[in-house]
Formats: C-alpha cells, sequence, structure tokens
C-alpha cells in the first residue's frame, strides 16, 4: 500500500517574488525608526543645551554674588 501525498501547484519564481512585500514592510518599518531616532537625538541635544544654559546661569550668579 502506498500513500499518496497530494501535489503542490508548481509556481513560477517570480511571480512569488512581485508579490511578496515582506522586504518592502521591513523596508518602511526601518525607515520609520530611523526618523524616530533622528527626532530622539535632536530632542535631546535642545535639552542637553538647555540644561547646559541653566547650569551656567547659576554658575555666574553664584560667582558673582562671593
Amino acid at each position: 500500500m502506498t500513500i499518496r501525498l497530494p501535489r503542490r501547484p508548481r509556481r513560477r519564481p517570480t511571480s512569488s517574488v512581485w508579490r511578496d512585500s515582506r522586504g518592502a514592510t521591513a523596508v518602511e518599518y526601518g525607515l520609520i525608526v530611523a526618523l524616530i531616532v533622528i527626532v530622539m537625538v535632536v530632542a535631546l541635544k535642545q535639552v542637553a543645551n538647555a540644561n547646559t544654559n541653566v547650569w551656567q546661569t547659576v554658575s555666574t550668579k553664584v560667582i558673582n554674588a562671593g
């Protein structure tokens, strides 16, 4: 007694490549993450500059008070 497995329909290799959108989705997610990282770096730089200015002002006032 032999068991026959169902045959899979043959596909052309190019048709599956053109229909597959996983690579495009991964690229889109990568671009979104890159944009978020750039925004975070710019925001952190602005916060660091503001913090530096605050401490320079405090330092100047302490020196002038003495």
